[in-house]
């Protein structure tokens, strides 16, 4: 799973790192925007370093670093920044622009520029207009697993299964030992109500990392599909003993919610 990373004018990009019923990103990390010069790569990755101490701060130190010509350094750890700031909305647009110019100045940046931009809309809950800048991604680094991954997310996001399922179908195909992809691919089978191909892929993938969360959460959600609420139960609340706190915790709470409403 990836998140952003540091431009040297050598970037990171945002993972699909979230259980796709439910998508959520990890914070930023690094490009590869520092440039030629070893002085504008230090201030870059001082920069960055700063956005995950106090985001705050860091947003106003790369604006002012911005007005003194920082260039895409400056403004992608302010968009960086905002991201970790929980305020994706305010950092997309930012990353967008920025894959543009990108495009145009820097063609080794923009595959990992336009992916950040789409997963920044996908933070701020915008998955529409993060397909267009996920599939532009793709379209110059077709054969990016992680790309593909991504865009699956954002198609589960927008209620477009099959059209994920063919694009974790790919990631499969470069990739045949990736567990997330097996994971989110499940995920879209479950999501259709194909419970039998997405216990097969759940089984799949905890049999490369077992005891995943992720992959327990899922085949909770699968076996509460199938009627299995006892089965269900049991691998949320491991789920919970294991990673409360992470995407799949929150996935695990839900479900346990879910089946232990009493209907009236």
């Amino acid at each position: 799973m990836r998140a952003f990373v540091f431009f040297s004018l050598g970037l990171t990009v945002l993972t699909a790192g979230a259980l796709a019923a439910t998508p959520t990103k990890p914070p930023p990390r690094s490009l590869s925007l520092g440039g030629a010069e070893s002085g504008t790569a230090a201030r870059y990755e001082n920069c960055l370093r700063l956005t995950a101490q106090d985001p705050l701060q860091a947003h106003e130190t790369a604006r002012t670093w911005a007005e003194q010509g920082g260039g895409m350094a400056a403004r992608h750890c302010a968009a960086v920044a905002m991201i970790r700031y929980g305020r994706p909305e305010y950092a997309a647009p930012d990353l967008e622009a920025l894959a543009a110019e990108a495009a145009a100045k820097r063609p080794d940046l923009a595959p990992d520029l336009y992916a950040q931009a789409a997963q920044a809309w996908l933070l701020a809950r915008d998955a529409t207009r993060a397909l267009p800048l996920q599939s532009e991604a793709l379209k110059r680094r077709p054969r990016d697993v992680d790309f593909l991954i991504d865009r699956a997310i954002i198609r589960l996001a927008l209620k477009q299964s099959w059209e994920a399922i063919d694009d974790l179908n790919s990631a499969l195909e470069l990739a045949p030992r990736r567990a997330d992809a097996l994971v989110y691919r499940a995920s879209a089978y479950r999501l259709l109500g194909t419970a039998d191909l997405a216990e097969e892929d759940v089984a799949r993938a905890l049999t490369q990392r077992p005891n995943a969360p992720d992959a327990l959460a899922e085949r909770g959600a699968v076996k509460a599909l199938k009627g299995d609420k006892p089965g269900a139960r049991a691998d949320w609340l491991r789920v919970l003993s294991l990673d409360p706190e992470s995407a799949a915790g929150d996935q695990a709470r839900a479900g346990l919610e879910s089946i232990d409403v009493k209907k009236p």
